[in-house]
């Protein structure tokens, strides 16, 4: 049974790291790191921590801490919750018609899955308990791959990342033809026998994706994400699936039960990447991966933000059956960096989580406040 809670604070934090290299990719540029992270506190004044998606727009940071805080906060305070699903079936219930009347879908998924991210930590906290065994995981050590790799002069970044402990490389493609090809070609050289993948970030149109996946077939890829529009028709996605022969994958920008569903029943996709801090967090997406567990399909979360939503995102992977990786953002951001613990630590490709309670961090403010936006 569990010890039910009683809000009591609610609160946003948004920041923005300052980059020296542009994160790129086929749709548009990262010219800094944001995150907006959510503190939820119990009336025992125990603390669980969440994230909320924010990567596009420009702006979108600071919008989403402004919804959660008019909008999300008054649903919450003083209210009793006996499971962390039920604060998701409370938020997701409330602002369901305020989606549709505002066109606001994706924004209020988005602080819906970063809050029911904080509940889960608060909760498992509460339990005493690490979130992967609060969860009913047994195994806390993971798989991880290096992600977000650049097209200029990838090899380089490749080389740094092998001797931090990566075994498995994700590089973005979808520009030009000669530079991904060329791009791969390096990398391929540097790496023959470690995994590879790619992620065209929805760049090409069907006829292009073809032609393009089947010209770089040659450098026995683990899987290519992403190459046609997210919401391209499932018939479309079936015939490249039908005329390539590189695993298909995608996933963080599907959005909602049934969307997931139809994408696992086309038979189409061979790794599905659910991102918990852009739709769903925990509550919605868990009974999506044990979905992808029967239906043999590797579960691989999407990741690209701070190191809350991406600790959140390890402690799933971990209690789930999967024998998936994680995404491992490979670009220098110290929202990420200062708060993923056990993450830097990677050992021939794998981490392993600890016994710390929730998700086994708690961020220090204070070493953030530079990076705070008031």
């Amino acid at each position: 049974m569990e010890s039910p809670i009683t809000i009591k604070h609610v609160d946003a934090f948004v920041f923005r790291a300052p980059i020296a290299n542009p994160v790129k990719t086929s749709f548009g540029i990262m010219t800094n790191r944001p995150a907006v992270f959510v503190r939820l506190e119990d009336g025992d004044g125990i603390v669980g921590w969440g994230e909320i998606w924010c990567n596009f727009p420009n702006c979108g940071a600071e919008h989403r801490a402004k919804l959660l805080n008019e909008t999300f906060k008054p649903l919450l305070i003083n209210q009793v919750f006996n499971h962390p699903t039920a604060i998701y079936q409370l938020l997701h219930e409330k602002t369901a018609v305020l989606a549709i009347q505002s066109g606001e879908h994706g924004p209020i998924s988005q602080v819906t899955a970063g809050i029911d991210l904080a509940v889960w930590d608060l909760f498992s906290r509460k339990s005493n308990q690490p979130l992967w065994r609060y969860l009913g995981g047994i195994n806390p050590s993971i798989k991880t791959y290096a992600s977000g790799i650049n097209p200029e002069k990838p090899e380089r970044a490749v080389e740094v990342l092998l001797k931090d402990g990566f075994t498995s490389f994700k590089l973005k493609i979808g520009f030009n033809e000669t530079t991904d090809t060329e791009n791969l070609r390096n990398i391929r050289e540097m790496i023959p026998k470690h995994q590879l993948m790619v992620d065209a970030n929805q760049a090409w149109d069907l006829p292009t994706a073809i032609n393009r996946i089947q010209s770089i077939e040659e450098f026995d890829l683990n899987w290519i994400e992403e190459p046609i529009r997210a919401d391209s028709s499932i018939s479309n996605w079936q015939t490249l699936s039908r005329v390539c022969k590189t695993r298909l994958a995608a996933g963080e920008n599907i959005v909602g039960e049934q969307a997931f569903n139809e994408a696992i029943a086309s038979n189409v996709f061979s790794v599905i990447q659910p991102d918990i801090a852009k739709w769903g967090g925990i509550t919605a997406c868990l009974p999506i991966i044990q979905s992808l567990d029967k239906q043999g399909i590797e579960y691989c979360p999407h990741y690209l933000g701070g190191g809350i939503g991406l600790m959140a995102s390890a402690h799933l992977l971990a209690a789930s059956s999967s024998t998936g990786m994680l995404e491992i953002d490979s670009n220098p951001n110290p929202l990420r960096s200062l708060l993923s613990g056990p993450l830097t630590a990677i050992s021939h490709g794998k981490v392993t989580l600890s016994e710390d309670i929730g998700i086994g961090i708690t961020p220090n403010l204070d070493a953030l406040s530079q990076f705070l936006i008031h």
